[in-house]
């Protein structure tokens, strides 16, 4: 999908435009928007809107062909709702209605003319990002796989945004297309299967981005690992055939001396639970328990294409949890990368295993601050269901601003999380008779305790963990990795540059 962007000012410019198709909102107190005010010099508009044909709800769409005055072969009105107040929800709604109508039109082209700076507490540049994250979730297609491809798109290729055509626009849309394509990035590796985005995939994914993006990269297998004394990680990876890929991925797009931001991705390219093995039933989306990683890699696209003025380093600890002779057991103990025993009581809480040894590995950036991102727990999930992300961090001044930093984002991007506590009391459920720690708590807030394991490893430097358990990918007839938390990440670290 090509997108662009021209300000269509007068009656004049908007009904002479050729185009295969104008949208336009319309309202259910049946009055018209502004753009489509422009298209009714005869009246056509109106009288439609007046039939009854469109009822200007949300989603709601009727599609003209040939109006008397317009130059454009069709024009579509989109129900946006409310007049008074065109509701973030209403506008999404709509964009995503007339999305689907110009999928299907015999037209190559469209402009869309909506309300793009009447969206409330939304300026214009998040309506454009709106679109173009739409357009490419619409455009979206997981049948790399198949022996026959599901049909391609069809239907409006090039998109027109009626917007003011300055820098500020200009960016925004620059930014959406990258952080989308970021997104699409992620989504594609999430929903690979396992046999396919195996550890030693990942890492070969990393080495492309470095390539095409000329970022630095280096990959550290299993006797690095061992030099490391990374106990905790490769504990996790013993049952498995698959052999362990720690990755690490640099954008110094920054100044030399500016200290980095480090995002830490889980790359679990399968969850058995090994020894504590999973039920069968919905054990095939265990190839999700690398969507971590997945947006570490999908965000470092979207920073590539968008060359970020930022320090960026980007660490995946990849690796299978396999079941096997050779595999860990409930009650083993293994030591860690910064010298904390751990007592291994479930297998299955194999995530903060590998993530602790990655974030103790992250001190050597001496970072600005530390993101991980991991489908952790199904707590979460319980939690916060799938509308958010659980966001984690220490409470004090510079752990507040972080955790500002990313629900701002997340607002921003229509990615949004939720902050949970921290408390040193959740650490008294970790307590192990025989090690320094347990790797799962007493009963209750599973999520936190989880988040509290991890804390341990963070002592060092400022840090937030991101559960995305609930939000990076969909079960059921729309099963599929959803590319979050990439739009999050994305506009956190654009806001940084700012």
């Amino acid at each position: 999908m090509d997108f662009s962007i021209k300000a269509f000012d007068t009656r004049s410019t908007l009904g002479t435009a050729k185009s295969g198709c104008i949208a336009v909102a319309v309202f259910e107190n049946k009055k018209l928007s502004p753009a489509a005010q422009a298209l009714d010099s005869k009246g056509a508009i109106s009288a439609a809107l007046k039939s009854g044909d469109i009822t200007g709800k949300p989603g709601s769409t009727l599609l003209l062909r040939a109006v008397d005055g317009v130059t454009a072969e069709r024009v579509l009105l989109v129900g946006m709702g409310s007049e008074e107040t065109v509701s973030e929800k209403s506008y999404t709604t709509g964009v995503q209605a007339a999305l689907k109508v110009f999928g299907s039109l015999g037209a190559a082209d469209a402009i869309i003319a909506l309300p793009l700076g009447d969206v409330k507490e939304r300026d214009v540049n998040w309506a454009i990002r709106c679109v173009v994250q739409a357009a490419h979730d619409g455009q979206y297609r997981c049948d790399s796989q198949k022996s026959k491809k599901d049909p391609a798109p069809a239907g409006v290729r090039k998109i027109v945004l009626s917007a003011p055509a300055t820098a500020a626009t200009r960016g925004a849309l620059a930014q959406a297309i990258a952080i989308a394509n970021g997104s699409n990035f992620t989504r594609n590796l999430g929903d690979l299967p396992a046999n396919i985005a195996t550890p030693t995939y990942l890492a070969n994914t990393a080495k492309q981005l470095a390539k095409d993006y000329k970022f630095e990269v280096e990959v550290l297998d299993r006797k690095q690992l061992e030099a490391l004394k990374m106990g905790s990680f490769l504990s996790v990876t013993n049952g498995s055939e698959q052999p362990p890929k720690f990755i690490v991925l640099k954008h110094m797009g920054g100044k030399a001396k500016d200290a980095p931001v480090v995002l830490v991705g889980k790359g679990i390219t399968f969850d058995t639970g090994g020894i504590s093995l999973k039920a069968g039933p919905g054990m095939d989306e265990m190839k999700y328990d690398m969507c971590g990683a997945a947006s570490v890699l999908g965000t470092f696209r979207a920073i590539g294409e968008m060359n970020l003025k930022l320090n960026v380093i980007g660490v995946i600890a990849a690796c299978e949890n396999m079941p096997s002779g050779r595999a860990t057991k409930p009650g083993d103990i293994v030591t860690s990368m910064n010298g904390l025993t751990i007592e291994i009581l479930n297998t299955d809480a194999e995530g903060r295993l590998v993530l602790c040894d990655a974030l103790t590995y992250a001190e050597r950036f001496k970072p600005a601050v530390v993101v991980d991102i991991a489908t952790l727990t199904g707590a979460c999930v319980i939690a916060l269901g799938h509308h958010n992300t659980g966001l984690f961090t220490r409470s004090d001044a510079a752990h507040d601003q972080l955790a500002n930093e990313l629900l701002a984002a997340g607002k921003q991007a229509s990615d949004t999380a939720w902050r949970m506590p921290i408390e040193e009391a959740y650490n008294e459920q970790l307590k192990s008779n025989f090690a320094d720690l347990g790797n799962i708590g007493s009963p209750g807030g599973g999520a936190v305790t989880a988040a509290a394991f991890l804390e341990n490893f963070t002592k060092k430097y400022t840090w937030a963990h991101l559960d995305i358990a609930g939000t990076a990918w969909k079960s059921g007839a729309a099963k599929g990795a959803t590319g979050r938390p990439v739009p999050l990440l994305s506009t956190f670290l654009l806001n940084r540059v700012q």
